[in-house]
């Protein structure tokens, strides 16, 4: 569970979630969603796509829970359950509200995670495997983490594959030419908050690996439900936070991020 701040520190609400879902009117959620956060002091950024929404958003508790109402009005995103954290300052400078071919970036048009999503494992059962050293029928796990190296570096699993991609649109092409190395092993992808695993494990089922999952809710879900365990270092979020902890608050400097480029 998140830990408060102390009650004389104002709290920023830190949301973030996705979905993948069809959408339609996307000039028109645009222009819905953008008139309502900036009437609310809200920023961040929302991503809308035909294949989905991906959102970040920080300001007051009343606000967050307004904008995340009228996402759920609609029958299509009834169910979004974002990601939370809090912090002591606004994390983000501006609200952006953009439409995208994709709301992460795979280059697969064959891969419509929309239409079907590849099967998960939660953090609970994820920890039990990496104590047990296995998975529930005894063959060895293999973590590969979707994240760019730059990400992978600040901090990440003990033990993970990492193809030191530069940004996601890199990852088929690596993880293509990387395929039959995988092959026979349970593999579990794993990102930040969960959008890039899970399109990443429903690629990896396209080249034939039987047995991946995508972690739910990715690294961030993780620490909030199981804290660090097998993990090292933080992990890096798309915000003036920079570096979070397994305790999800930011971390206390020693993760400096590298000046490279920061793309998703």
């Amino acid at each position: 569970m998140t830990t408060p701040p102390p009650a004389s520190t104002p709290a920023v609400v830190n949301i973030s979630c996705y979905k993948f879902v069809s959408l339609d009117d996307l000039p028109g959620w645009q222009a819905r969603l953008k008139s309502q956060c900036d009437a609310l002091q809200l920023k961040g950024t929302i991503l809308l796509a035909p294949e989905g929404i991906n959102l970040f958003l920080a300001g007051a508790r009343q606000a967050i829970d307004a904008v995340m109402a009228t996402l759920r009005a609609d029958a299509r995103l009834a169910d979004l359950c974002p990601k939370e954290s809090l912090s002591a300052t606004q994390p983000f400078k501006r609200m952006k509200v953009k439409i995208k071919r994709e709301i992460i970036t795979l280059n697969r048009p064959q891969i419509r995670p929309e239409a079907g999503r590849a099967p998960a494992v939660t953090p609970e059962r994820l920890l039990a495997w990496l104590d047990a050293g296995c998975d529930d029928d005894g063959r060895p796990v293999v973590l590969l983490d979707t994240r760019n190296a730059f990400e992978r570096d600040l901090g990440s699993f003990v033990g993970c594959m990492d193809l030191r991609i530069g940004k996601f649109s890199e990852f088929a092409p690596a993880v293509e030419g990387r395929a039959a190395d995988l092959a026979g092993q349970t593999v579990v992808t794993f990102c930040t908050g969960g959008i890039r695993c899970e399109k990443a494990a429903l690629l990896m089922q396209d080249l034939g690996i039987e047995r991946v999952y995508q972690l739910e809710g990715g690294i961030l879900k993780y620490f909030e439900q199981v804290g660090g365990a097998h993990y090292e270092g933080g992990c890096f979020v798309f915000d003036e936070r920079e570096v979070l902890g397994s305790d999800l608050r930011p971390s206390d400097g020693t993760l400096a991020p590298p000046a490279t480029p920061r793309h998703r």
